[in-house]
């Protein structure tokens, strides 16, 4: 069967939906049994379907921690169609592939390098690897008050003084969309041999369209984790571990997702990886080509807004190509913070960002958004400024007042 074919498969989802229409008596976890002792108030809300998808490890349902069948096919896909040589399902999130790719590559007093901007999963790493961290302060850019990647420069800096480290990682992209120099850092990392593991949590889309930043993998990470939740269709909590090449020991990677993983995984969550991988494999230039053109809409009708400025490609250290997919827009000329404008948004006018910051506000553009989104989007900036000049005059008018 040909590559284009398999991607249309989904074994784990098919199966799920088929125990899902078996009838039998459970006498099994969960406790509800297939949705029949579950609280009203839930099925009012979510229907009763999805509580009879909510089954334990079944012979049909393969293991997550052993994978010989339905999920094992579905990794072997997920694989394919991220450029990997093994995936593994998250249903714990992101954090813990983050922990468990350092707990693979360092154990107690082994020297990791990384950014002072990781994410705090990093930090849970340490501590249960009993890793040492050498952090390296990535570049500030104070015009935007936002935290660059790391140089390659610094990336060779800390190896030279830190030769012995065990692996280093990077993030990339940033919460902002900002990718640094990853096809470099990693030439940099393995001329100590030893493996660049990525935080790639933001960069699942990557992979599905020519003008979005070279994915992880194909600028040459050995490790790397995608929260598939974030900007792709899988369920919140949903991601994705991606190994390639032979740097990564996959026994001890196993061993540690062991640890960081429930026993008892949720298979919604696992199938929704499944049926996110197939959508965006068969139709991944599609839907990314829809959400770049909505996201250039917004960039060029918010940057019209008197008082406000979009992020956009700097010649800065650190700072070597942008997910346009990601919006951040500058409020604070407006005199007005991003946590106050935030709340204004959020509360007054039913537009909600993703994260505020003392400047700005970062907005993620997915295959999820519509037009009419964006039209929402624009108009509440547009009400935003005008809400601000007006403010602006009557403080002026007041202050002649008082002369």
């Amino acid at each position: 069967m040909s590559p284009a074919n398999s991607q249309q498969q989904t074994p784990l989802l098919d199966a799920l939906r088929d125990r899902t229409n078996h009838h039998h008596s459970p006498f099994y976890a969960p406790g509800h049994k297939r949705g029949q002792g579950i609280s009203q108030q839930l099925v009012d809300l979510f229907g009763a379907t999805v509580f009879r998808s909510d089954l334990p490890e079944l012979p049909e349902l393969d293991n997550l921690f052993n994978p010989e069948g339905v999920i094992a096919e579905a990794q072997n896909l997920a694989a394919e169609a991220f450029g990997a040589q093994h995936t593994r399902f998250l249903a714990n999130g992101s954090t813990c592939g983050i922990i468990a790719a350092i707990v693979a590559t360092c154990g107690p007093g082994d020297k990791i390098i990384l950014p002072r901007n990781i994410h705090s999963s990093a930090i849970s790493g340490l501590i249960l690897s009993g890793a040492i961290p050498i952090f390296v302060n990535p570049e500030y850019n104070p015009d935007w008050d936002i935290a660059n990647s790391i140089t390659p420069e610094a990336a060779a800096a800390a190896l030279e003084q830190h030769s012995d480290a065990k692996a280093v990682m990077v993030v990339y992209p940033t919460y902002h969309g900002v990718c640094g120099d990853l096809r470099a850092i990693a030439q940099i990392t393995h001329q100590y041999n030893i493996p660049l593991l990525v935080d790639e949590a933001h960069g699942a889309h990557f992979n599905f369209h020519p003008n979005l930043p070279e994915p992880a993998l194909s600028a040459g990470a050995d490790l790397t984790v995608q929260s598939i939740h974030k900007t792709l269709g899988a369920m919140t909590q949903a991601s994705m571990l991606h190994v390639k090449g032979d740097r990564i020991n996959i026994q001890k990677l196993n061993r540690a997702l062991q640890l960081v993983q429930s026993t008892s995984p949720s298979y919604i969550l696992l199938a929704s990886l499944d049926a996110a991988r197939q959508q965006i494999a068969l139709r991944g230039k599609e839907l990314m080509a829809q959400t770049l053109v909505l996201a250039e809409k917004a960039r060029s009708r918010i940057s019209q807004i008197p008082g406000l400025s979009v992020l956009e490609l700097l010649n800065t250290p650190g700072f070597a190509t942008l997910d346009r997919t990601r919006l951040t827009v500058k409020v604070s000329d407006l005199g007005i913070t991003g946590f106050a404008a935030d709340e204004i948004l959020h509360s007054e006018l039913a537009v909600t960002a993703e994260l505020p910051m003392p400047q700005h506000l970062t907005f993620i553009i997915s295959l999820g958004n519509t037009e009419s989104d964006i039209d929402n989007l624009v108009k509440a900036f547009t009400i935003l400024e005008g809400r601000k000049k007006q403010e602006g005059r009557r403080k002026k008018k007041e202050g002649r007042g008082k002369r």
